[in-house]
């Protein structure tokens, strides 16, 4: 949603994604939502010890960290631009936003053209194409590193030459843990800070009581 014109309205921070070099940590690009989702959907899917038939010992124990998947819609919109004259949204539309969304689910052309010359030489092993690591930021307290495992885009409008001026996009995350990077990675590390960032937030509920659920101690 966009920000209120309200005197003295807070100022309304954007969710997004930051592109970073895995190797180096520099930021490779940052694609800021235009205007926030009212809804964000998150899933948790444990990863615990066993399965039916299993030592009954290890039926509280986890394996590691739960599987998180995020989803969201958003909208993208060039009206208002459109209205004040700018001269990308009169030449492109929304051309530029999408495009670097889905950059980020494509090899570059480089390195596909790298990848053919290898081929072409005869090169018996190649190896996967590496693809920045992507940060999902939604406010300080969750920066996480995921992979974006689906993207949907809708276009709604055109301008008279056909480019788009308004999109929904649908776009579903999964997190990355130290189980998929490695505690030396640096999605590794921040994934750690996320997970410690969370503890400390549950610290700071208030401790419950069992009055609360109508009992006076357990059977």
């Amino acid at each position: 949603m966009a920000s209120s014109s309200f005197p003295g309205s807070p100022r309304l921070l954007k969710g997004g994604l930051v592109l970073v070099d895995a190797r180096s940590g520099a930021i490779g690009g940052i694609v800021a939502l235009q205007y926030n989702p009212d809804t964000l959907t998150r899933t948790f899917a444990p990863k615990a010890v066993g399965s039916e038939g299993a030592d009954r010992s290890e039926a509280t124990r986890l394996k590691g960290p739960p599987v998180e998947t995020i989803k969201l819609d958003a909208e993208i919109d060039a009206t208002d631009q459109l209205e004040s004259g700018d001269p990308q949204a009169m030449e492109a539309g929304i051309h530029p936003q999408l495009a670097a969304l889905e950059v980020i689910v494509h090899p570059t052309s480089g390195q596909l053209q790298d990848s053919r010359r290898l081929s072409a030489s005869g090169t018996l092993e190649i190896a996967p194409m590496l693809a920045p690591l992507a940060l999902f930021v939604w406010s300080r307290q969750r920066i996480v590193p995921v992979r974006v495992t689906e993207l949907s885009i809708t276009e709604e409008a055109f301008d008279p030459n056909l480019n788009p001026i308004r999109a929904k996009v649908s776009l579903g995350m999964r997190v990355l843990s130290v189980d998929d990077l490695g505690f030396d990675h640096k999605g590794g590390s921040l994934y750690l800070a996320y997970l410690q960032n969370k503890e400390r937030l549950a610290g700071r509920t208030s401790p419950g009581a069992l009055g609360a659920l109508g009992l006076t101690g357990l059977p």
